[in-house]
């Protein structure tokens, strides 16, 4: 049983988003695209060179609430930790609105841990949990960049959110479970740093030791998933200590602890909420305006099923990936 557990929750992850791999049909029609102010080279590899695209924020939008920038987004493609690109159309036109509202945005790089690794028996969970940790290291690194050059940035180094797509999404929740957990991997960052809130589309967190769990208080998270979501469990694949865990099961555990999140289930929709930023965004702004801006501390759940936002539920389940 313990075996079997392990091969569904590996082959869950292995297989992410193949979608946003494929033709881009996420892309809003007449939207507009936002265009990077420039792209660095944030930290050498063994394997490759990281880059970051940043965006800044539209040229009259307002920067600034009570004499303070507004926080800036360090965001983090979808591919399945085997494929995807930082600079995706529809997540340009997602990017374009938060530059208009004042935001700035990095889209960075993270190493496709899943690409070309041999899966198989016990092998492919070490393959999984390392693809997770180089992403989450990739962030970090990030991270150390952004903080270091802020004053060239124009932003604040103490006031960034996390946000991700699928896999992408794993690595913004996973990054502030790490960090918030002392662990190893976030001792790169620098001493007190604190991130201002994460915003997952379709995320998801992997413990290798049971339930979710903070030793220190995380930043406010706004989890959006689709309610039969089963490429990244909306809810949770858990066999003894070994989890990947959704953002109900997530919003769950920070509800227990009175820690501040918002969650927004999107009622019927699938993995295709991981892909659609652009239609949700109003929800994305009053999270940044409220819970990580005004600091409110609330907590939010609703159940959505808006017609504005478009359903694609082609891909509801692995099984549908090979049709």
């Amino acid at each position: 049983m313990k075996k079997l557990g392990i091969v569904i929750i590996v082959f869950a992850l292995s297989f992410l988003p193949i979608l946003t791999s494929a033709k881009n049909k996420w892309v809003a029609p007449n939207a507009e695209l936002a265009k990077p102010t420039g792209t660095y080279e944030f930290v050498k590899r063994d394997t490759a060179n990281l880059m970051l695209d940043f965006y800044k924020p539209t040229e009259g939008s307002v920067t600034e609430v009570n004499g303070k920038v507004k926080p800036a987004i360090v965001f983090a493609f979808g591919g399945g930790f085997v494929s995807g690109h930082r600079d995706k159309e529809h997540y340009q036109q997602w990017i374009k609105l938060l530059n208009d509202n004042g935001f700035a945005v990095f889209s960075i790089d993270y190493r496709l841990g899943l690409k070309g690794a041999k899966m198989g028996g016990i092998k492919t969970i070490g393959a999984v949990r390392h693809a997770i940790n180089v992403g989450v290291e990739d962030m970090f690194s990030a991270t150390c960049y952004i903080v270091e050059h802020a004053s060239d940035f124009g932003i604040d180094p103490n006031n960034l959110v996390l946000a991700g797509s699928s896999a992408g999404a794993i690595i913004a929740l996973q990054s502030e479970y790490e960090l918030c957990n002392r662990t190893k991997l976030a001792s790169v960052l620098p001493a007190g740093f604190k991130y201002s809130g994460v915003i997952s589309f379709s995320g998801a967190i992997f413990s290798s030791h049971g339930r979710v769990k903070y030793a220190d208080a995380p930043a406010p998270q706004l989890l959006l998933h689709g309610t039969d979501d089963r490429v990244v469990t909306y809810k949770q694949i858990k066999v003894f200590r070994l989890g990947l865990f959704g953002s109900s099961k997530i919003a769950k555990r920070l509800d227990k602890f009175g820690y501040p999140y918002e969650i927004v289930r999107y009622k019927d929709h699938t993995h295709d909420i991981a892909d659609l930023m652009y239609y949700t965004f109003p929800e994305q702004l009053r999270f940044l305006e409220e819970s990580v801006i005004k600091k409110t501390g609330r907590t939010v759940d609703i159940m959505m099923d808006d017609p504005a936002v478009p359903v694609d539920n082609t891909l509801r389940t692995l099984s549908d990936l090979y049709k």
